[in-house]
């Protein structure tokens, strides 16, 4: 059985940073590329950033380049979302995904698995 648990949410500040850890199990991790999205309330889940099974690509939605960096580690079975210079707008519920291949994916239907979310609130 597959679980993401993401952690590393929070409160804070305009200008400030975050760093969100998916921890995976259940599934041979390295084989997978990983992506976060997020979903404010009342809007449609987005993706903000996608790495490739090897981390050798990554790929960002224009509005998080070069604030947000995501990186893997295969040995730990962890992605991570480093988020700096946040801003209110980047308000939401934060899920790592696991991906159909080792590609990554803006689509969310071509993800197979979710973890539970973790809350980032960015005040102003």
């Amino acid at each position: 059985q597959v679980q993401l648990v993401e952690s590393g949410g929070g409160l804070v500040q305009a200008g400030g940073s975050l760093r969100l850890s998916c921890a995976a199990s259940g599934r041979t991790f390295s084989n997978y590329a990983m992506g976060w999205f997020r979903q404010a309330p009342g809007k449609e889940r987005e993706s903000v950033a996608g790495i490739s099974w090897s981390g050798a690509r990554t790929d960002y939605t224009d509005s998080v380049k070069g604030r947000f960096t995501i990186s893997r580690d295969n040995v730990k079975n962890t992605v991570y979302l480093q988020m700096n210079s946040l801003k209110p707008e980047d308000t939401a519920v934060y899920y790592c995904a696991m991906g159909q291949s080792r590609l990554p994916s803006v689509i969310t239907t071509r993800h197979d698995y979710w973890g539970q979310g973790t809350q980032v609130t960015v005040s102003s």
